[in-house]
């Protein structure tokens, strides 16, 4: 039997969660009363909706997190508990609101992340560790803001459970933003995949992205240092990747209603499609085919991520995503198809340029 097949399921880690409130409404007047025309409530944070979209095809997951009674009753109504590993909170969960409006335009207001009790986080580190285990996953995905460690001002120590994974031989994907995103790149060598946005990738480069050169330069600053793997979300540019094999892009069409959650929905699809999940990557509309340096790496599953296929269905779920009004995928059964560039052109201009 191959490493692919004994190492196929993922988890992911929330060290953030919250619970995702969203209004639509007909045209957002800022200074006045507004009435939402729909609403909705769910347990989200990056990793959660990572888990709930890769739930969507055959690859086993499982989400840890903190979960307080609130959230688990959102869990509950939403169908979601069979993916939680939830580690019992007796605190509240942030929320998080987004505002939609008719001309697709997202505006969100998000809560700093609760403080987490030292005791809480342990145990919490405690049951990724064994969730790795069960599963015995390919991948650990560490996933949204990092709160602070209560009573110390520092943050939780999530890097210690990075490196540990690492250490087992699991790949670490990690999607978070600022600071944390800057404590990850000072030590790059128990990172598989790094996920910024083009946003998070200018100010961490302190580069003007107003190319796809741009975004590969910028991209092979982090590959260079010792990630395996950049992938690039860059909204309506498409995603991009760079790796040991050089330079890709993939993009897929898209009518825009909601960006929430869809960089998580793409990671998702690349995880899944990296795995080699022909089932669901057909079922998506995608056909699968086609310290810092010096540092000592860690031992790496045996299996090589497929990162052309990986790409593609990123980018199929990433736009089919952004066309839903939730945060949380429920099908991906009509994501439309995603084109493959294994050559993009450097001089091609960003539709949505980042600067620092």
């Amino acid at each position: 039997m191959s490493a692919r097949e004994l190492r196929r399921g993922i988890v992911t880690l929330t060290p953030a969660p919250a619970i995702d409130l969203t209004y639509r409404v007909g045209a957002l007047e800022l200074g006045a009363v507004n009435r939402a025309v729909e609403v909705t409530t769910e347990l989200s944070g990056k990793g959660v909706n990572v888990a709930r979209a890769v739930a969507l095809s055959s690859v086993p997951v499982s989400a840890v997190l903190a979960l307080s009674a609130q959230g688990e009753a959102l869990a509950r109504e939403g169908g979601l508990v069979h993916l939680l590993a939830g580690v019992p909170d007796t605190g509240r969960t942030r929320v998080n609101t987004t505002l939609l409006d008719a001309s697709g335009t997202t505006t969100k207001v998000n809560e700093s992340p609760v403080a987490v009790d030292p005791a809480l986080w342990s145990r919490i580190a405690e049951r990724t560790e064994r969730e790795l285990d069960r599963l015995d996953a390919e991948w650990l995905v560490v996933s949204g803001s990092i709160p602070a460690l209560a009573g110390s001002g520092e943050p939780v120590p999530f890097l210690d459970v990075v490196r540990r994974a690492a250490d087992r031989g699991v790949r670490v994907a990690v999607d978070t933003a600022g600071a944390s995103l800057r404590w990850v790149v000072d030590d790059l060598a128990p990172v598989a995949l790094l996920k910024p946005n083009t946003h998070e990738l200018a100010e961490l480069t302190g580069r003007e992205l107003r190319t796809l050169g741009d975004v590969v330069d910028a991209a092979y600053r982090l590959h260079d240092a010792g990630c395996d793997i950049v992938y690039v979300s860059m909204g309506s540019d498409g995603a991009l990747a760079v790796s040991a094999g050089g330079v890709l892009r993939a993009h897929a069409a898209a009518t825009v209603v909601n960006t929430a959650g869809a960089g998580d929905a793409s990671l998702a699809g690349f995880l899944v499609g990296a795995l080699g999940e022909g089932a669901a990557a057909s079922a998506a509309g995608v056909g699968l085919g086609a310290g810092l340096l010096g540092a000592a790496s860690p031992p790496r599953p045996s299996a090589t991520p497929d990162v052309a296929a990986g790409l593609l269905l990123a980018a199929s779920w990433g736009a089919h995503a952004v066309m839903q009004p939730t945060t949380l995928l429920t099908s991906v059964a009509a994501a439309p198809t995603a084109t493959l560039d294994p050559d993009p052109d450097p001089t091609t201009p960003l539709r949505e340029p980042a600067t620092p």
